[in-house]
């Protein structure tokens, strides 16, 4: 099994939700929406890299533009061993919460 840190995994997860035709500003759009924080380019491209490294994701430069003067995106889809690297992480994190005791947050003000 391969542990994923978080920035890792929301990432794999995003990639995995958007389909093969992720590219950094949808990833950085589903990662802040899941996360319910504001990530920066870097904070995407990064682990992207990471996870490009490990072969848990793939990437594919596409035709160049002119409104990106002449360059391609790069897209990014997950790889076999990503999907597997992300289902273990899901059957881990599910496994620890089984049983575990409901949590319950005190609201009224100290």
């Amino acid at each position: 099994m391969r542990f994923l840190s978080l920035p890792e995994e929301l990432i794999l997860l995003a990639v995995w939700k958007i389909g093969n035709d992720a590219y950094c500003i949808p990833i950085r759009e589903k990662v802040s929406e899941i996360s319910g924080r504001d990530w920066s380019l870097g904070a995407v491209y990064v682990p992207l890299s990471r996870l490009e490294k490990k072969g848990l994701v793939k990437s594919r430069l596409g035709s160049p533009t002119k409104m990106r003067g002449g360059r391609g995106k790069r897209y990014y889809a997950l790889t076999k061993s990503g999907l597997k690297a992300l289902a273990e992480m899901r059957e881990l994190q599910e496994s620890l919460w089984l049983g575990a005791p409901r949590i319950v947050i005190d609201e009224t003000p100290s």
